[in-house]
């Protein structure tokens, strides 16, 4: 595996000197490029345009071909993983995801197996391959999953939720078998993204995106445990290069230290902590990720700049360790020039500071 003819995003995740910030954004393949919604149009439903590669290729490019980002990122959906363990995955118009079998019995959990990526999620590595081709070496391709709680809150609830009293009660009341969900799938997860990497993917990424809704001492037990132990089985090289790994826990702040210590190249942050601060508790340890609120996208191009630029000045001085993005995902409703504008303001402005 060659490095990418712009490796500035794994140059950044790995610490190594970059000639500016390389920046993706978190769903930047999704609902506010009207190209995705053709796209989308035709695969008939979400399951199938996740499901088929050619059109999983065909929406990871859309926005690579409307901007200078910095990388790639593999299309599909962090549900797909429970989907392979049996649980039915299906979506309905306007109420999001569901399960047909949602984890409520004891039998049930206790049947729960990992499943083999290469057979049950085949699709996604066929996608991969194909973008990878498609890329041509361009940018890099970042690969992902959802963490264990995240995905145990789906898996358990149903689908989404509010207050989580599924998952919260089987977390108080009966330990063991949320232990035992969360067990098996962190197999699943570091076989799936190991499976990523084999196929092509040059970093990977694990999204823990409820982690930050547990007590202090939960989040470590059941969360950030279940991360580090999918971090340390992660195939860290392919082909004599490594591959770097993005932790992101939403509302994650008050354990950042904790976070960065789990052996990942990179933590994510979204946008209620100062980057600026974030560097300041982890020091050298990590690279970050982040973190302009996805909301500021809905303001004058003027605005938009403005608060890039505030993120790049709190990072500060240096010129490697930062990728900046999000602190969440796009949201559907984003005017797409002003995805234009921030783009285009990272890079110039960041070039700027490296130059100050």
């Amino acid at each position: 595996m060659t490095r990418p003819k712009n490796d500035t995003f794994l140059r950044a995740l790995l610490k190594e000197p970059t000639e500016y910030t390389p920046l993706w954004l978190m769903r930047q393949a999704g609902r506010y490029l009207p190209e995705y919604c053709q796209t989308r149009k035709r695969a008939g439903n979400f399951l199938n345009l996740c499901k088929t590669p050619s059109l999983a290729c065909e929406v990871t490019l859309q926005p690579l071909a409307r901007y200078d980002l910095d990388a790639a990122i593999l299309f599909s959906d962090i549900l797909t993983v429970p989907d392979a363990m049996g649980l039915g995955l299906y979506f309905e118009e306007g109420e999001g995801p569901k399960f047909e079998r949602p984890l409520r019995e004891e039998w049930a959990i206790n049947d729960l197996t990992a499943p083999d990526p290469n057979d049950h999620l085949r699709y996604v590595m066929d996608a991969v391959v194909e973008i990878r081709r498609a890329l041509d070496n361009s940018v890099p391709l970042i690969g992902f999953s959802g963490s264990p709680y995240t995905l145990a809150c789906y898996m358990v609830e149903g689908g989404g939720s509010s207050d989580f009293r599924h998952v919260k009660t089987m977390l108080y009341d009966r330990p063991d078998l949320l232990h035992r969900i969360l067990s098996v799938t962190a197999d699943t997860v570091t076989a799936y993204l190991n499976a990523q990497i084999d196929s092509g993917a040059q970093a990977v990424m694990i999204f823990d995106t409820w982690g930050g809704s547990l007590s202090a001492a939960a989040y470590q037990e059941f969360s950030l445990a279940y991360m580090r132990r999918i971090v340390a089985g992660l195939k860290k090289e392919k082909d004599g290069e490594r591959v770097p790994c993005i932790v992101f826990t939403k509302n994650g702040g008050l354990w950042l230290e904790d976070i960065a210590a789990i052996g990942c190249d990179g933590v994510g942050l979204d946008w209620t902590i100062d980057i600026g601060e974030a560097r300041r508790r982890v020091g050298d340890k990590v690279a970050l990720q982040g973190n302009v609120d996805p909301n500021v996208l809905f303001a004058g191009p003027d605005v938009v700049a403005a608060e890039a630029k505030k993120v790049l000045d709190s990072y500060g001085t240096g010129n490697t360790g930062h990728v900046f993005n999000l602190g969440h995902g796009i949201s559907q409703f984003t005017p797409p020039e002003n995805v234009s504008v921030l783009v285009d303001t990272v890079h110039s402005y960041s070039r700027l500071l490296r130059k100050s």
